[in-house]
């Protein structure tokens, strides 16, 4: 009976990982197919962007949330505690409040995407190399001084909105939050392309995860490069952040609660099972979200707002019950 254990246990969280799979299928069916009228066509094609996506920036943001808590080695961290977000809200003010909002409105979303994504990236990438300079102060520091740069970057932001006209303050308010009504098939499938990239480079190295998950003690003894795995996972999740928030915008409490989600779904630490609990729990939140907005409630309101206001209570509430570590 005692050597059934481990196979039961695993062919458990196996199940419960296929029925993850089960309500987001059922979710997606559901969101394209509620309330339809006149061509179907239409429908399939403008809900079919909506639904990739979702899917998409799920996959993004819950992987890279379930990475991020695994390399600091602490489950209250985002990745947005780099200040991902807060840089996002600044490049919209500042792109604004140099050039107006009419030059603005004429920049192709290719391009401003591009810059976007390229400019998230590129800090992420001056932040690594600055603080893993120092060696095993490296994720302590990162800790830190993103949240500095969180700040600065809010406080930045604010003071270009005193500057700006209304008009122009308008325009930036609207692309802070997360939005799923306006998705453009080419920058889509860029995204697609480049999210698809880091998975497939990534995936032989899910044992490696595993085995950070340890420690840097236990890692660095069984052989682990810690430095060179720590800085090639916050790479992988630079990206795949910086992408999904350029693609849609900020998602604040998102990757927080598909996370806890999935650590309670899949009770277990192989990344080849938390990775997509994550990925399905974040698009279950999403879609269902956008579902009940769009054909139930029939709100226009942005789901990032709604999202950073459940995610919010969901942080508030672990926090008070202790499960934060």
């Amino acid at each position: 009976m005692t050597g059934n254990v481990g196979p039961t246990r695993r062919a458990s969280l196996h199940i419960r990982l296929a029925i993850l799979a089960a309500i987001a299928v059922l979710s997606g069916i559901l969101f394209m197919t509620i309330g339809v009228r006149g061509s179907w066509e239409f429908v399939m094609t403008f809900r079919g962007a909506k639904l990739a996506t979702m899917i998409l920036v799920g996959t993004a943001i819950g992987t890279s949330t379930v990475i991020f808590q695994t390399l600091a080695q602490n489950r209250i961290l985002t990745p947005s505690i780099m200040g991902f977000d807060s840089l996002y809200i600044l490049i919209q003010s500042l792109l604004v409040f140099s050039i107006g909002v009419t030059a603005v409105a004429s920049l192709s979303t290719p391009m401003r995407f591009s810059l976007e994504a390229v400019a998230l990236t590129l800090f992420s990438v001056f932040l690594y190399r600055m603080l893993f300079s120092g060696g095993t102060r490296g994720l302590h520091l990162l800790i830190l001084i993103g949240i500095v740069f969180g700040i600065l970057f809010r406080s930045l932001s604010g003071f270009l909105k005193w500057l700006i006209d209304p008009t122009a303050f308008t325009v930036v308010q609207d692309r802070i939050f997360a939005s799923f009504n306006r998705p453009d098939p080419d920058i889509l499938m860029i995204s697609a392309g480049v999210t698809a990239l880091v998975f497939l480079l990534g995936w032989r190295t899910l044992p490696m995860l595993d085995v950070l998950a340890l420690g840097r003690e236990h890692a660095t003894s069984l052989g682990l490069n810690h430095r060179r795995a720590v800085t090639t996972g916050l790479m992988a999740v630079s990206i795949l952040v910086a992408v999904s928030t350029a693609l849609v915008g900020p998602m604040l409490f998102l990757g927080l609660l598909a996370a806890h989600l999935a650590y309670l779904v899949i009770p277990s630490h192989r990344h080849a099972l938390l990775l997509p609990a994550a990925a399905l729990t974040a698009t279950i939140c999403l879609i269902i979200g956008q579902t009940v907005l769009e054909h139930v409630l029939s709100y226009e309101t942005a789901l990032g707002v709604v999202v950073e206001f459940v995610g919010g209570l969901f942080f508030l509430s672990l926090l008070l019950r202790g499960r934060l570590q």
